[in-house]
């Protein structure tokens, strides 16, 4: 079973303290506990926090739980909910039932969410007002451990929601990256490459967030200043860049070989002296007019640069006398 899916052992180990707590007696009304499936794909994956929750759960009563009485987690990293698979839940919700309750804990005279908030969203959607919930006697620092964890799971939390469920975690509780990896079993690099993504621009985090700009050629785009990594994600866009193409451009970048505007880049669709016989003639009669070494190059939009090399004075005097010659 692939890493993705397991329960991290870090997990195991958390959940293990929470199930050592009582489940909270059953208050009202209790709904009929049924088993724990996924409905066409369309409720939360299996394997996750969530699954084990259910299983540790399992024998106590589910509650009835007034919808409106129940408050989003404060730690919860999803920011984008698609409303589109949101209505798919929806409906599968009103055809099918709530097959796996939510989990909730008691706060100040009201419920807060731990995992489930999906079903909270679509339960409402569909007019619901109550829903089944299981509840749990959780800390702060545990809620926020189980939050980070089942959603660290799910391919469709983005690259910046996890980088900043890291980030608020270690500024509320401190530690190391490498101690947070620990207690949720993940690669350290896998925490710290995530969360320097929150050094780019707000625009490229805007980018990443959306999917138009992967995670890999932004963190590419790192080393660069601010001004070039906004033009350079322009480029990968424009030019659809592999992330071997912007890791050439970066490196010769940085080593002043690249101008930020500065075509081709290798494998690049992009006309090249070398690759287009009707650039290479005119490369070669420009330098033949001018007796010097002369480079053009040119994308398919006609952009491009001549670089003409001198090498004393006297010929940089020449070529200047060429391009701008002195009025008579």
């Amino acid at each position: 079973m692939s890493k993705e899916k397991r329960l991290g052992r870090g997990l195991e180990a958390l959940l293990g303290k929470v199930a050592a707590a009582q489940p909270v007696p059953p208050a009202g009304q209790e709904m009929e506990k049924r088993p724990f499936t996924v409905v066409s794909g369309m409720d939360e994956p299996q394997g996750t926090a969530d699954q084990y929750i259910q299983e540790m759960m399992s024998g106590s009563p589910v509650r009835s739980i007034s919808i409106g009485s129940i408050d989003t987690n404060p730690y919860q990293p999803r920011q984008d909910f698609d409303p589109d698979r949101l209505r798919e839940l929806s409906s599968s919700l009103q055809q099918h039932g709530m097959i796996q309750p939510i989990v909730v804990r008691e706060k100040s005279g009201r419920y807060e969410l731990i995992v489930g908030e999906r079903r909270w969203r679509a339960a409402k959607m569909a007019g619901w007002t109550e829903v089944p919930a299981y509840l749990m006697i959780v800390d702060d620092q545990e809620m926020a451990e189980l939050a980070l964890t089942e959603n660290m799971v799910r391919s469709d939390l983005n690259p910046i929601e996890k980088a900043y469920a890291f980030r608020n975690y270690l500024d509320l509780y401190g530690g190391t990256h490498e101690e947070l990896a620990k207690r949720l079993d993940l690669d350290r690099s896998t925490i710290t490459n995530l969360m320097r993504l929150l050094d780019l621009p707000e625009e490229l985090q805007t980018a990443v967030r959306g999917g138009s700009l992967s995670h890999s050629h932004a963190r590419t785009l790192l080393p660069l200043d601010e001004a070039a990594q906004l033009d350079c994600a322009a480029r990968i866009l424009e030019e659809n860049w592999s992330v071997r193409q912007t890791e050439d451009f970066v490196k010769k970048y940085l080593a002043g070989e690249a101008d930020k505007n500065d075509p081709p880049i290798p494998g690049s669709s992009t006309k090249t002296s070398e690759n287009d016989p009707q650039i290479r003639d005119l490369e070669q009669r420009f330098r033949n007019s001018l007796g010097m070494k002369v480079k053009l190059t040119a994308n398919q939009k006609g952009k491009g640069k001549l670089v003409i090399q001198f090498s004393d004075a006297r010929e940089f005097d020449r070529v200047f006398q060429l391009i701008c010659p002195k009025k008579s």
